[in-house]
């Protein structure tokens, strides 16, 4: 861990720290995500200015020679071409490997798949701009080189590069839409889970609408205007209407077995790194989410 005071200087954090350690921004960004970087002692963010006598603390994770196989693990692609990859993630594949799993992942299929994938954030996360749970399906874009990785990088900082997700929760949200704007970090209780508080959090702000009701649930769209970490999950389960499956998070579907939140990522909007053409790709609902849609309609008859 290292901690330095800012002397002459005013600018991003992001840019500063590059330029102090040597890092790439991707890196930095990373390493920010992580919950590896505060200032004045509270998480920060890659974007945030910086002031003469703020104290910057950050711990630069050792690089690891990990051998990251490709495997042949089939892949839902939406979209290829020589820069970028979109997948329909499914459920149960974790995005990238890490510590006690370096197999069985979506950067494992990547490697098989594609001859090439930037390298900015590694070894271990090749071509891996942004994630979603392990148990959560949908769109996920990754870059085949770097120019095209820096480009979705600060699309995704300056949110023209989002997802939308839709989500089965628990109860019957009364109004139509809502914003839900509560700070996310981790829950002292439990090092796995994160929620709402004000301790060591970041800024976290959830919109949502509702698609359709049902007796006991409710179908709801989701935007971000941030990326925390199971943001969605916490998010719902803060107004009491946690989604459905989530366990972590206090609700087991006693339907069906969903294997984990019944939440999916469904559209993806970005700017194309090379040609500038913007992009729209959906993602089907996966086939166990369907299904639970028409046993609730049903029961909601």
């Amino acid at each position: 861990m290292e901690t330095v005071t800012v002397e002459e200087y005013t600018g991003r954090l992001d840019k500063y720290l590059a330029d102090l350690t040597g890092l790439s921004r991707g890196r930095i960004r990373q390493m920010s995500d992580d919950d590896m970087i505060s200032v004045n002692g509270k998480p920060a963010k890659v974007g945030m200015k910086l002031k003469e006598g703020d104290i910057v603390t950050y711990e630069i994770p050792e690089d690891e020679e990990l051998d990251v196989q490709p495997e042949d693990i089939p892949l839902d692609i939406l979209y290829e071409d020589s820069d970028i990859i979109v997948v329909n993630k499914q459920k149960g594949l974790v995005v990238h490997p890490a510590p006690g799993n370096y197999s069985g992942t979506l950067v494992n299929a990547l490697l098989y798949h594609c001859s090439d994938l930037s390298g900015i954030n590694g070894v271990i996360r090749p071509g891996i701009v942004h994630r979603i749970d392990k148990d959560t399906t949908g769109c996920i874009v990754a870059c085949k080189n770097d120019e095209a990785h820096r480009s979705i990088a600060s699309q995704i900082e300056n949110k023209t590069c989002h997802r939308e997700y839709l989500a089965l929760v628990a109860g019957n949200i009364p109004h139509d839409e809502g914003k839900i704007d509560a700070p996310i970090g981790r829950d002292p209780k439990d090092r796995q889970r994160m929620t709402v508080t004000d301790k060591n959090s970041r800024d976290a702000v959830t919109h949502f609408r509702v698609i359709e009701r049902f007796k006991k649930a409710t179908l709801i769209r989701c935007s971000l205007e941030t990326g925390r970490t199971h943001q969605i999950r916490v998010h719902m389960k803060f107004i009491n209407h946690p989604v459905i499956g989530d366990e972590k998070y206090g609700h087991k579907c006693r339907e069906t077995d969903t294997q984990g939140q019944v939440l999916h990522a469904s559209d993806l909007y970005l700017t194309h790194p090379r040609t500038g053409e913007q992009m729209h790709f959906q993602a089907p609902l996966p086939e166990y989410f369907e299904k639970l849609l028409t046993l609730y309609r049903r029961e909601s008859e």
